[in-house]
């Protein structure tokens, strides 16, 4: 099958042979995860769409593809708008779609195992008031047509030693236990990659730029747990690192033992685990309690361990960054460098660590135009070379085993345009605002979205996407619960220990984009006379920002000293790890406004 057209067919065929009317196809595995294995792809291998965010409906005579604003461009160009129409989440969602472009009376299908219980219950309701209905299948129609589907990853399990973490799982699990008893609960479902590999202090190689584990866990009320792996994945460091207090059963075990919890009380995370989980738990007669997966805030909250390997990851990494930015600066002005050559280049700047263990996401390596698509990635066809006078965005980061990195520049090469200054000028103010803020224990993030937007709002532009997102440790690169951003998340108060992003951006279609990216640590703020109790932010990240963009003139005194006292502290912690032409440089472009 080798066009997407034919895919859609294909599917078709099946729904029909099934009796379903139309099928919902997610972008996420049974552990609703945001980036997933190659064999969970299916709305990729439907429809070409490259993100990491999306799903779509197919109906028999029509087909919808979701996405957020991150991705308005690219749906465009890897989509074929032939076969399916383009819509935008959150203006619309499956839901009200189905209400309008359901058959009357027809029958949906979706996958229990991709979906939580809350999209089930809001599409069921939509569909009724059309006399639709809402079928689960048992098996997926997508894989049915996927001829050559990739199998699960076999890679082992990897421990993560205690020292970088900071606290054993023993201990780990012991404060879930103690969870447990204040619900007066008998077990939690721990259904979330991240949340197992943090719980357990093991990693995995079974998703791509995301160092997790195809796994569940229950905990039960003791503090020992049962844990749900394919055999082949377990070595012995592993086993004898999780020891007896952890059950070990076969993967495809774990519907059988969720029904066998009957009368038990178990809490489940409704936004982290899918429906499947649920219902498998009501047949059995278990209470089941919703409760927010135990481990979500703990693993938010960085331990001293956990901060301190942060910071050294992020020396190293943004030493390596520096390294890359001063090759660039050399190479592109003299044309015929490509997005994918630099983004190569960057990687090996990386891997000259050491210890880089995966990049933390594809690489964002966007020349001119390509920059203005936020989630940008370059492939072999879209690659482009980085012109002179124009801007170059790239978005990157590193996962080793002493923290994970994210991080974004955006330079010029060659003389960029009055309108290119003043909106990067705009976006960095922004950035400067949210680095500088202080406020009391409470706050949430979505409080504090506007600082890094004011400067855009005023020129009346802004941009689709949330300001921060919380990071892992070794872990993933977007972690909840905490994030800035007005829609979409952002009501988590914000505590001392937790890892944010701080990128504001401006995009213009067609020519160019601008973010500037660093990460965070939220820190207590102590101030003479305060009558609350204060948080700040600590930056972490060690990046030169390129003065050849800032119009120094409409900085106020505080942004222009933020800005220097940032410059110095780039050449005074990168500096000592360069030498030769790429320390001079890195003196030269931190040297004060």
């Amino acid at each position: 099958m080798s066009t997407y057209e034919d895919r859609l067919k294909a599917l078709r065929e099946e729904l029909a042979k099934r009796k379903l009317d139309g099928f919902v196809v997610p972008l996420t595995d049974e552990h609703m995860s945001e980036y997933v294995g190659a064999y969970a792809q299916r709305l990729a291998w439907l429809t070409g769409f490259q993100g990491s965010a999306g799903s779509a409906v197919v109906l028999p005579a029509e087909a919808a593809i979701f996405v957020d604003g991150r991705y308005t461009l690219q749906v465009r160009e890897q989509v074929d708008g032939a076969h399916w129409s383009y819509q935008s989440v959150p203006q619309t969602s499956i839901a009200e779609w189905l209400k309008e472009h359901a058959p009357q009376g027809g029958r949906i299908g979706y996958d229990p195992w991709l979906h939580t219980r809350g999209w089930v219950k809001a599409a069921r309701a939509a569909l009724a008031e059309k006399g639709a209905e809402l079928v689960a299948v048992d098996t997926n129609p997508v894989d049915a047509v996927w001829p050559d589907r990739p199998d699960p990853s076999k890679a082992r399990l990897i421990v993560h030693a205690d020292t970088v973490a900071g606290k054993s799982s023993a201990a780990k699990r012991q404060d879930v236990a103690d969870w447990l008893a204040a619900r007066k609960a008998d077990a939690v479902v721990v259904s979330a990659l991240d949340s197992l590999a943090w719980l357990l202090n093991v990693r995995g190689e079974d998703v791509e730029r995301t160092p997790v584990a195809l796994a569940y866990a229950i905990v039960q009320s003791d503090g020992t747990a049962d844990l749900f792996v394919a055999p082949e994945k377990l070595g012995d460091d592993v086993a004898k690192h999780l020891g007896n207090a952890v059950r070990r059963h076969p993967r495809n075990a774990f519907a059988g033992f969720l029904s066998e919890l009957g009368g038990k009380t178990v809490a489940v995370d409704p936004e982290r685990a899918v429906a499947a989980i649920f219902e498998t738990l009501d047949t059995a007669g278990a209470k089941v309690v919703e409760a927010r997966d135990p481990t979500v805030l703990a693993k938010a909250v960085k331990n001293e361990a956990e901060v301190s390997g942060h910071r050294s990851a992020q020396l190293r990494d943004g030493a390596a960054l520096v390294r890359f930015l001063h090759w660039l600066s050399v190479e592109a002005p003299k044309g015929g460098l490509t997005e994918l050559a630099a983004s190569d280049k960057l990687e090996e700047f990386r891997r000259g660590t050491g210890l880089l263990r995966d990049l933390s996401f594809d690489t964002i390596s966007g020349a001119g135009p390509n920059g203005a698509v936020v989630h940008y990635r370059v492939t072999e066809q879209t690659n482009r070379t980085i012109e002179l006078n124009s801007l170059f965005l790239v978005d990157s980061g590193g996962q080793y085993e002493d923290g994970t990195t994210d991080v974004t520049r955006t330079v010029a090469v060659g003389m960029p345009t009055a309108e290119m200054k003043d909106r990067f000028t705009r976006v960095l103010r922004g950035h400067v605002a949210l680095a500088r803020a202080v406020f009391p224990v409470g706050t949430r993030g979505g409080q504090l979205d506007v600082l890094a937007r004011q400067f855009l709002w005023e020129a009346g532009v802004d941009y689709a996407h949330g300001t921060g997102h919380g990071v892992g440790s070794y872990l993933s690169v977007h972690e909840g619960p905490q994030r800035i951003a007005t829609f979409g998340g952002g009501d988590e108060p914000l505590q001392a220990g937790m890892f944010l992003s701080n990128e504001p951006g401006y995009y213009k279609s067609g020519e160019y984009g601008i973010r500037i990216e660093n990460l965070v640590l939220v820190e207590a703020r102590e101030i003479a006379g305060a009558e609350r109790e204060m948080l700040g932010f600590e930056t972490l990240t060690f990046a030169p920002i390129d003065r050849e963009l800032i119009d120094v003139g409409v900085l106020s005194p505080a942004e222009r000293a933020w800005i220097d006292g940032y410059h110095a502290a780039v050449r005074e912690r990168i500096g000592p790890q360069l030498e030769g032409e790429a320390k001079a440089w890195l003196d030269s472009v931190t040297r004060p406004l």
